[in-house]
């Protein structure tokens, strides 16, 4: 007589790293928002522009030339030499294409890849917040411990030398900045960078800097210029600067980002991502190219094009009394709801349930994101006027 064997409890068996990381807030209301007619989402912050032209023309040139095989694990040299020559050009940072430039999966590849390889179980990292969901998930799986480091709209929710140095323990490692911010659309200020580089040198942290907004700047702060934390020449030898082409280039499918760090930092990197991805999408390398020597015209096409409905969706919330931060940069705003009584998670299921209207709670981004909402304005200018008509009506109705 067969007797059925009991099933293993299977969740038991699962590593704490992961049961410890709770799923992605951004992802369940798009997945909801998703299963809905005549939603409009400000959820997702992805661009709504198709790749430029000379981007899909140059990965069908290179498919139809037989480059459809693995790459060099560190990504194609022309590509590097690009990435290479247009930070040189940009910011006067120089990096050598042959042994500090990894062409990474996405800066989602590049983010892991440098927490691994900077982080041992109990180094702590600390993290600016409200600050793009991944990154203090990324940290855990590399074993490390994250401290936040709140911030405020009173502030501009930019984070200071005295805020950073006030988490310094003798375990902190590493200091990790993202800015342009996702989700407020905060911009550093040079002068501020220039005082945090100071605390980083005398309690020698190293440094992770993800500027894959870089490009998407606007106001004051395209006047400014953005500011390359490499620039910056005592942290230009302490910190791995990641960028990509997903935003700026409307390339988020084609998964093509970088990391470039000094020699011993990028053999690290390079290890890693030998094992675990043996090279970036190819066809997505050769895009990219194109994109870096074909497509400046598109990209300032593309950012003038999201400085307008940044206008249009920050004038109309504040129309609406939701108080709303000024956003010089990335494609998101960040209004303050707390005038219509509800909370941060409340005010989104309620406006996606009344509206159809998906935006993402401000604490999903963390604690300081308490009583904000995150709408992406990389949409068509139509949704984004509808979008405000249908929220500013959701918010009346609240406040009765």
């Amino acid at each position: 007589m067969h007797v059925r064997s009991q099933m293993p409890n299977l969740e038991s068996r699962l590593s704490h790293r992961v049961t410890s990381v709770p799923p992605s807030g951004i992802r369940r209301f798009f997945e909801i928002a998703a299963t809905m007619e005549e939603v409009i989402t400000l959820g997702i912050g992805e661009p709504d522009f198709v790749s430029p032209a000379p981007i899909i023309r140059g990965a069908e040139r290179s498919m139809q030339e037989g480059k459809t095989g693995y790459t060099s694990n560190a990504g194609i040299a022309p590509l590097r030499d690009a990435i290479s020559e247009d930070l040189r050009q940009r910011y006067g940072v120089s990096y050598d294409p042959g042994t500090e430039i990894l062409v990474t999966v996405g800066v989602s590849e590049a983010v892991q890849l440098a927490m691994l390889a900077l982080l041992d179980p109990g180094d702590e990292i600390l993290i600016p917040e409200p600050c793009f969901v991944s990154y203090g998930p990324a940290s855990i799986f590399a074993g490390g411990v994250v401290k936040y480091v709140p911030t405020s709209v009173e502030n501009d929710f930019q984070v200071t030398a005295a805020d950073i140095e006030a988490q310094i323990t003798s375990r902190t490692k590493v200091l990790f900045l993202a800015y342009p911010s996702n989700p407020t659309g905060a911009v550093l200020r040079r002068e501020v960078l220039e005082e945090i580089a100071q605390v980083v040198e005398k309690h020698d942290l190293l440094v992770l800097s993800d500027e894959i907004y870089d490009r998407l700047i606007y106001g004051e702060a395209f006047d400014r210029g953005h500011t390359c934390l490499p620039s910056i020449s005592s942290l230009r030898d302490r910190t791995i600067l990641l960028g990509g082409f997903s935003k700026a280039y409307a390339m988020t499918g084609w998964r093509v980002g970088y990391a470039c760090a000094p020699k011993p930092l990028y053999d690290a990197m390079y290890k890693l991502h030998q094992y675990i991805i043996m090279s970036a999408p190819t066809a997505g390398q050769w895009g990219a190219l194109a994109g870096i020597k074909e497509c400046q015209d598109d990209v300032e096409s593309m950012r003038k094009a999201y400085d307008a409905r940044r206008r249009v969706i920050v004038d109309g919330f504040r129309a609406a009394g939701l108080p709303t931060f000024e956003p010089e940069g990335a494609f998101y705003c960040f209004p303050d709801i707390t005038s219509t009584g509800l909370d941060s998670e409340q005010f989104a299921q309620e406006l996606l349930q009344a509206e159809q209207v998906a935006v993402v709670p401000g604490d999903a981004f963390g604690p300081s994101g308490a009583g904000f909402v995150r709408c992406s304005y990389a949409n068509s200018m139509d949704n984004i006027e509808e979008a405000v008509r249908r929220i500013s009506r959701f918010a009346k109705r609240c406040r009765g």
